[in-house]
């Protein structure tokens, strides 16, 4: 088909076949992105027809349907390297992707659990195989993908620190383990645990070793600290469907892990003083103005606190 003729659709699904050599977790997510180009009006335009303005509404579009913020960052970035590659191979003269701002989107309201809740839910979930999880995540505020990936190795009780190395994310609807993947370079940390959750560590991977015993050859031996009755990983989307059920058991809102442990766990150590810092630097964020944005709704309360702190010393 000549260049002149080939459809935005066309162009991509092409584009996204010749990608060779790349983890199957990236592949996944350009398979996403290029769907969402190709399954929308766009996607049926002649390549060449293809200009800023069109690509711009195709952002607002995609804002305006309710899709997050970070999810259109993402189809922008595969759409501006496709059409980057076709300029590169003559089919186009100009990348149209070039130098398109993105809708600004509003951060989406933090939910979270109060301390109240949170430790109603804890205590429900107390007998359940999968407790260490939670009281990890609440008391860490580790990523679902990170709190998954870790491994033992990773794990020094004596000391009450582990380190963020891997993450566990779903494939095409699967785990898979990333050794040594986290989701950015400030995400891979080293992070003190506190000696409650060590106890609560040590207990669980007391009843790990007795799962391990009665499985005996059947046993997946992947180093996971959490993982199902053989030994194998435990599905994300399984995980967070489970939160769910045992928050609405417990008498709770259903928040997804992320929300009922993460959000939680930084609204409650920046309410209770921790230094904005210090909390960026557990939570992994790649800057510490994504988490002043993320927890406004408390760092604002805490601005008025030290102009209040400051006034009474100066008077």
């Amino acid at each position: 088909m000549p260049p002149s003729n080939v459809s935005v659709g066309e162009w991509l699904t092409s584009w996204l076949a010749g990608r060779t050599g790349l983890a199957a977790t990236t592949i996944d997510g350009y398979s996403r992105d290029v769907k969402r180009i190709t399954e929308n009006d766009i996607g049926a335009l002649r390549l060449r027809d293809l200009n800023p303005t069109l690509v711009s509404g195709f952002y607002k579009g995609l804002t305006a349907s309710g899709l997050a913020s970070n999810t259109v960052k993402n189809t922008h970035a595969v759409l501006h390297k496709a059409l980057g590659d076709a300029v590169r191979q003559g089919v186009l003269t100009r990348n149209p992707a070039d130098h398109v701002e993105l809708p600004r989107a509003d951060l989406p309201e933090t939910e979270t659990w109060t301390a109240d809740e949170l430790s109603r839910f804890l205590h429900y979930a107390e007998h359940h195989r999968l407790y260490a999880v939670w009281v990890l995540m609440c008391s860490t505020g580790l990523r679902r993908s990170e709190v998954l990936g870790v491994r033992w190795q990773n794990v020094n009780l004596e000391a009450e620190s582990l380190a963020v190395v891997d993450t566990l994310v779903p494939v095409n609807n699967k785990p898979v383990l990333r050794i040594g993947e986290t989701k950015s370079r400030r995400s891979r940390r080293m992070i003190a645990v506190d000696a409650s959750t060590v106890a609560v560590l040590r207990e669980h991977k007391a009843r790990q070793n007795a799962e391990r015993l009665r499985a005996g050859e059947a046993w997946e031996d992947l180093d996971l600290v959490f993982c199902d009755e053989l030994g194998g990983m435990v599905n994300p989307a399984t995980f967070t469907r489970t939160t769910k059920r045992l928050a609405i058991e417990a008498g709770l809102p259903p928040l997804t892990p992320h929300s009922a442990a993460r959000h939680t766990w930084a609204t409650l150590a920046l309410s209770s003083g921790v230094h904005p810092k210090v909390v960026q630097e557990r939570l992994g964020h790649s800057s510490i103005s994504i988490t002043m944005d993320r927890y406004s709704h408390v760092t604002e309360g805490m601005d008025r606190d030290a102009a209040e702190t400051v006034a009474a010393l100066i008077r």
